[in-house]
C-alpha cells in the first residue's frame, strides 16, 4: 500500500494547484445571462498538499473539472484539524465557485466535541456527496501475546496499571474510548503528534495499542511490526483481508468510520445546489477515480447529498454520546 500511495501523491502533485478540464475549458468573464458555472470553482481543502484530503480532491476534482466544463482549482488552508478552512468556507458567498472537502474530524466529530465552534456540519453547509470512508485499524505490538480483540481485553483487565493506548486525535480518542466502554476494559491515553508516532509507540512496546488510521499502520503490520486485531466496523479491509472487523470479533458497536466529501457554503441556490450533486456524484462514478481511491485503502462513495446530511446528522449524535460517558474534555 505504501507504494502504491506514494506514488499516487506524486502523481497528484505533478499535476499542480489547478486541475483544468480536458477540452480546455478555461477561466472568462462572467455574463449575467451565462449558466452556471462561468469561472473558475474553487475547492478548498483544510489539509496540506500530499495528505489524504488533499489527494481526494484532485483525483475527484480532475474529472469534476471535466465534466462541469470549468476549471477547478485546489487551494489548501491547513490548520486545526482542518477547522481554519472550514470556518473560511462557512463565511464565503453561497454561488456555487467555493466549495470545499471536509473530513469527519473537523466535521462530525468537532461539531460533537467543541461546543463553541465557529460552524456546523449540515447548518453552515450543504452536504454533496461523500468521496469516501475508512475504518481504523487497531494494534498491538507483534509480541504481545494477545492475538485476539477479547484476548486484550482480558489481558488489559488483568493488568490495568499497564493498560494504555495511544492517540493523536480525537478521532482515535473516541474509537478507542467507544471500545473501552463497550467492554469494560481499562486504558489510560497517551497522546502523540501523529498517528504515524502513535503506531510506532506500539511496535516499541512503550504503549498497548492504538486505533488509527490506515495509511500508517498498514505498512507496519505488513512488515511484521505490530499485529492488527481487528479493524473497526462491521467490513474487512481490502488491505488486511486476514484481520477480523470488530463485528467478527464480537464488538459490533465498535463502528467508527471516518469520511471525507464535498461541501457548499449554506445558501447556495437549489438549482446549483442540483447541479453540483449530480456533476459530483458522477465523477465519483468513474471507474478510474474509484480505482484511484481503492489504492488508498478507503471505500469510494459517490451517494446523494441527502444521504450524507443523514450520515453526518447520525454521527454527530454518536460521538457526542461517547464523549458524555466517558467524560471526555477536548482542548482547541
Amino acid at each position: 500500500m505504501g507504494g502504491r500511495f506514494k506514488a499516487l501523491v506524486a502523481a497528484t502533485l505533478i499535476a499542480g494547484a489547478a486541475i483544468v478540464s480536458a477540452n480546455g475549458v478555461t477561466c472568462r468573464p462572467a455574463q449575467a445571462d451565462d449558466a452556471f458555472p462561468n469561472k473558475v470553482i474553487r475547492v478548498i481543502v483544510g489539509f496540506a498538499a500530499g495528505g489524504g484530503n488533499d489527494i481526494f480532491a484532485r483525483v475527484v476534482g480532475q474529472r469534476f473539472g471535466e465534466l462541469i466544463g470549468q476549471t477547478v482549482v485546489i487551494e489548501n488552508k491547513p490548520g486545526a484539524g482542518g477547522r481554519i478552512a472550514s470556518e473560511y468556507v462557512a463565511q464565503q458567498p453561497g454561488d456555487g465557485y467555493t466549495l470545499m472537502v471536509g473530513a469527519s474530524g473537523s466535521m462530525s466529530i468537532a461539531s460533537a466535541i467543541y461546543p463553541t465552534l465557529g460552524y456546523h456540519p449540515t447548518k453552515s453547509f450543504v452536504p454533496l456527496t461523500m468521496i469516501a470512508s475508512f475504518p481504523l485499524i487497531m494494534t498491538v505490538s507483534a509480541e504481545h501475546p494477545a492475538k485476539s480483540v477479547s484476548e486484550l481485553v482480558a489481558w488489559a483487565k488483568a493488568n490495568p496499571d499497564k493498560a494504555n493506548y495511544a492517540t493523536s486525535s480525537p478521532a482515535f480518542t473516541i474509537a478507542t474510548e467507544l471500545l473501552k466502554l463497550k467492554t469494560g476494559m481499562p486504558g489510560q491515553a497517551i497522546p502523540y503528534k501523529s498517528s504515524n508516532e502513535s503506531v510506532l509507540s506500539v511496535a516499541a512496546g512503550q504503549t498497548l495499542l492504538t486505533i488509527s488510521d490506515g495509511p500508517p499502520a498498514v505498512p507496519m503490520v505488513k512488515g511484521g511490526k505490530v499485529r492488527a486485531l481487528a479493524v473497526t466496523g462491521s467490513d474487512r479491509s481490502g488491505e488486511l483481508p486476514d484481520v477480523p472487523s470488530m463485528k467478527e470479533a464480537g464488538y459490533p458497536e465498535v463502528n467508527t468510520k471516518l469520511w471525507s466529501g464535498f461541501f457548499a457554503p449554506a445558501g447556495t441556490p437549489a438549482p446549483i445546489v442540483a447541479k453540483l450533486e449530480a456533476t459530483l456524484r458522477k465523477a465519483m462514478a468513474d471507474e478510474g477515480v474509484r480505482a484511484k481511491l481503492k489504492t488508498m485503502a478507503v471505500d469510494p462513495g459517490g451517494g446523494s447529498g441527502a444521504d450524507f446530511r443523514k450520515l453526518i446528522d447520525a454521527d454527530i449524535e454518536t460521538y457526542k454520546g461517547i464523549v458524555q460517558a466517558a467524560k471526555l474534555k477536548f482542548e482547541r
